[in-house]
């Protein structure tokens, strides 16, 4: 049996604050980098860094790259969900123009997407199925991945067989650290939450 650990880092606080940032490649601000950077201590464990390719995520991870010599893979599986016609705009401004569909959405998001924007369980299908092809890459490996907050919620809610709709109940603040340990056994696969919004 193979042991696989990953670190599931959200990237730091963003521009744009307030805004649904989705798919729109925000950068971090000077307190959002030092945020992620707060994480890391003389002794990393880290083997191997994927990346969300979004600036948000991936400015860190090359940073981190560069530091360390570690492999930096981005993996465009990990962007965040795509809002569609809210990206960019305040959920103030959404509640003013469009709020039956606002309230619908938290109310009941698999079957009220935003307009032009990726269905929740695309979204889930797609960050299932990088995890998957992750963990398959580079099995008993330790990996670092950096990504959104969308992201980490699907994955934990996948590991913890929680229903889809209960993901928002998940917090996960700006560089919030998750590990997550996979054991696996031929085509079997046991996943464990160690901690979340944690600390090295």
């Amino acid at each position: 049996m193979s042991v696989t650990t990953i670190d599931l880092l959200r990237h730091g606080e963003t521009e744009g604050e307030g805004v649904y940032r989705g798919q729109l490649d925000y950068s971090l601000t000077r307190m959002g980098l030092e945020q992620m950077r707060a994480h890391l201590k003389n002794d990393l464990p880290w083997q191997q860094i994927i990346t969300s390719p979004l600036n948000r995520c991936a400015s860190f991870a090359e940073e981190l790259s560069r530091d360390t010599g570690l492999s930096l893979t981005y993996v465009p599986g990990f962007i965040e969900m795509g809002f569609g016609e809210w990206e960019g705009k305040t959920a103030e401004e959404i509640q003013k123009t469009d709020q039956q569909r606002f309230f619908a959405f938290y109310e009941d998001p698999i079957r009220n997407t935003p307009p032009q924007a990726e269905s929740l369980m695309v979204f889930q299908q797609r960050c299932i199925t990088a995890w998957q092809d992750m963990l398959q890459q580079y099995q008993q490996r330790h990996i670092l991945l950096v990504t959104h907050a969308g992201v980490i919620r699907l994955l934990l809610a996948h590991i913890l067989s929680m229903p889809l709709e209960a993901v928002f109940h998940l917090d996960v603040p700006y560089a919030c650290l998750s590990r997550i340990e996979v054991y696996l056994d031929g085509k079997n696969e046991f996943a464990r939450l160690l901690f979340h919004a944690g600390h090295l």
